[in-house]
């Protein structure tokens, strides 16, 4: 898994750490899987950025996986994400 940031707009710079894995991406759309290394609360449906490994930038919706919990001290939840169009550079 890739490590990447989870930004609530694109003026965000702090963002939150996360690791992801880009299932598929075509010229219409992308769509993976995300988990956030830190335990925070996240609105699922919400319109998000992901910042990926090389700097690119792109909106997505995030809708948590129902029973896909990552085992740790804390729950973090494995949520997967969909974008559209092509990502900001």
């Amino acid at each position: 898994m890739l490590k990447g940031k989870l930004l609530k707009n694109l003026n965000d710079t702090e963002g939150i750490d996360i690791q992801y894995k880009l299932i598929d991406a075509t010229a219409t759309g992308w769509w993976g899987e995300l988990t956030l290394e830190d335990f925070k609360r996240i609105e699922d449906g919400s319109n998000y950025y992901i910042q990926f490994a090389d700097g690119v930038k792109g909106s997505c919706i995030l809708n948590k996986k129902v029973n896909k919990a990552v085992s740790g001290l804390l729950p973090l939840y494995c949520y997967r994400f969909r974008g559209t169009g092509t990502v900001i550079r």
